[in-house]
């Protein structure tokens, strides 16, 4: 919990009995490599945080898979739509590598919301970061080169690189595996 504890107190803001209320509500879990923390179809009950380990999000469009994300320690996850309508989603979350997690139901986080404006303020900031990532992410993707968006993955998230397979980046930076290879051949 030292992870999901530095990153709840970099807000700076929460009372011993917020922290205590929020960490009451929490639960571990564990993930192997290769399974799955949510299924397409199925509704998202749960927002997890990633103690460590590394996870990938992706949904199916015209039989192949398409990445939306990746996820590593000190991020929260979920299907983020499946989760706030609580109805099934589109996509899948899988474990890259063996994951530590905690998770909070969202009953209890929804009750935990509504008595405690500051950890309403904190989940706040947290779908406000939530949605500028995908926003870049969406700007990144529309009007960048296909070099321009793989140096940039090089030189922000190094990690992919070294953990996810050629095609889950190719699919991530929506390229093909040969416009990737025809890349990488150049750096």
């Amino acid at each position: 919990m030292k992870k999901l504890t530095e990153t709840v107190n970099r807000f700076n803001i929460l009372s011993e009995d917020s922290l205590h209320s929020f960490f009451a509500k929490m639960s571990p879990v564990k993930i192997p490599k290769g399974s799955f923390l949510i299924k397409e179809n199925t509704t998202a009950n749960y927002l997890y945080f990633i103690e460590s380990g590394m996870l990938r999000s992706y949904y199916f469009a015209n039989n192949k898979e398409v990445t939306i994300s990746f996820s590593f320690s000190g991020d929260f996850i979920t299907s983020m739509s499946s989760f706030i309508k609580q109805g099934p989603g589109y996509e899948n979350i899988e474990a890259l590598e063996d994951c530590e997690l905690y998770q909070i139901h969202y009953k209890d986080l929804q009750s935990l919301l509504e008595n405690d404006k500051d950890l309403e303020h904190i989940y706040r900031i947290l779908l406000e970061q939530y949605y500028i990532k995908l926003e870049e992410q969406l700007i990144f993707s529309k009007f960048k080169t296909a070099k321009e968006r793989y140096l940039n993955l090089l030189k922000d998230n190094p990690q992919i690189i070294q953990k996810a397979s050629v095609g889950q980046i190719a699919s991530f930076l929506d390229m093909s595996l040969e416009t990737l290879s025809r890349i990488r051949a150049t750096i």
